[in-house]
């Protein structure tokens, strides 16, 4: 655990997207400096917030989307995390080489600096969201980052369904696990099943809090997108993003919570004394046996 004293608190920005990448780039900018004026000392933007979610097609020209790291967009969000002096977590479209792309969050401290980025590891391929044709899975492997106001984790959206990379990231000491998001509801199952496909993505986050003893931030967008770019939109019906983001504690009690149907940004604190206590009364991590997980690695046992 991070040896540093007293507790840090934490910005949620949870927000919509416009056509114009620029337009939303702005207003994600003036939300990080909302939640510094509030008293947030780390602040997370959602997954992929400089665009509507394109990933509801496969177009060959989104590409020109994506950026090196650094590159435009990560040396502007460096400066305003000096700026704002908070510590930033930025999603961007990662152009590693040519043909070879991640959907990566990146991490700037208080003081400008990119402490390191984590490419997204698990790729869905789902109707109207077609990440496979865009990103390479990524290659940096589960991570944790030390910055000024504590230790963090970020994952990134689908990897939220996977236990194994909340624990392999609070194994490393991170105190609160990031995940930028963006899901949401397609509006014809959204009748039918929409309240349980919530239920169940607050519920697994929320036991990534309990079984690991951590605080978990879900940032999620917000709205109804067909993908449009700059007036260039997705054939399809598009998606209701459901927000919902949250912030829990290390006993999965939500402590901050916004709506589904409005933009927020949540304000929360990570209480280093009550991830302790927690720790110490519930000792998941002191019981684990880890003479006998070697299976894991199986992709299924026969």
């Amino acid at each position: 655990m991070d040896a540093r004293a007293g507790n840090f608190r934490v910005g949620l920005v949870q927000m919509s997207c416009t056509p114009d990448p620029a337009e939303n780039f702005e207003r994600a900018l003036e939300r990080v400096a909302e939640a510094a004026g509030r008293g947030a000392e780390v602040v997370c933007l959602p997954e992929l917030f400089q665009t509507q979610y394109f990933c509801q097609r496969e177009d060959a020209q989104l590409f020109d989307l994506a950026e090196p790291i650094p590159g435009p967009s990560s040396t502007r969000l460096s400066q305003v995390a000096r700026q704002q002096g908070v510590t930033l977590v930025a999603s961007l479209f990662e152009k590693r080489a040519p043909g070879v792309y991640h959907n990566t969050a990146a991490v700037f401290d208080r003081d400008g600096s990119l402490l390191g980025t984590y490419r997204k590891m698990h790729i869905p391929d789902d109707p109207l969201y077609y990440e496979k044709f865009y990103f390479t899975p990524g290659d940096l492997g589960f991570r944790a980052f030390d910055t000024q106001p504590g230790r963090i984790g970020t994952l990134v959206c689908w990897d939220q369904w996977y236990p194994e990379g909340a624990r392999l990231t609070a194994l490393q000491g991170a105190e609160i696990l990031f995940y930028p998001t963006a899901i949401g509801w397609h509006p014809a199952e959204k009748a039918e099943f929409g309240a349980a496909q919530y239920d169940a993505w607050r519920t697994i986050q929320r036991s990534h809090a309990i079984a690991n003893g951590v605080y978990v931030a879900a940032v999620n967008r917000v709205g109804f997108e067909t993908g449009n770019i700059r007036g260039n939109s997705a054939p399809g019906k598009g998606l209701e993003f459901w927000g919902g983001s949250f912030l829990c504690d290390p006993f999965g009690q939500v402590i901050a919570q916004a709506p589904h149907d409005r933009e927020e940004i949540l304000i929360g604190e990570v209480d280093r004394k009550k991830l302790e206590d927690v720790r110490r009364n519930w000792p998941f991590l002191r019981d684990r046996r880890i003479d006998s997980y070697a299976p894991i690695t199986s992709r299924f046992l026969d």
